[in-house]
């Protein structure tokens, strides 16, 4: 399964539904929050994870994830690009990071890269 969180909710339906038609398994998340209170019991092969989030940044997210020992690799999105905030996640663990809009191609590319055996 593959977690996709952010709060925008047609970019969130829109990925979902990327990945659903690449033949991945999608579950969407409208925060971080929600994602952390969850990932416990559905834990995902991968996350697909926005950076620009009330609440709760992604790199807020990334970090907790980091400090619990969870294993599967973040793919980031932003539409905030910067070369420090590009460096601090990639420095955090994260398996890609990719600017909105999004190439469709690049992401489903970066899931399947992450998910050998899958897509």
């Amino acid at each position: 399964m593959i977690a996709v969180v952010d709060d925008e909710e047609s970019v969130r339906k829109a990925v979902a539904r990327v990945l659903q038609a690449a033949g991945f398994t999608a579950r969407a998340f409208g925060s971080g929050i929600e994602f952390l209170e969850s990932w416990h019991f559905d834990r995902p092969d991968c996350l697909v994870l926005d950076l620009q989030m009330p609440g709760l940044a992604g790199t807020e997210v990334q970090q907790s994830l980091k400090m619990a020992g969870a294993s599967f690799p973040i793919i980031i999105i932003t539409a905030h690009d910067s070369p420090s905030l590009r460096e601090e996640c990639m420095n955090a663990g994260a398996a890609a990071y990719l600017c909105k809009p999004l190439d469709i191609r690049a992401l489903v590319k970066a899931v399947s890269q992450t998910m050998p055996s899958a897509g």
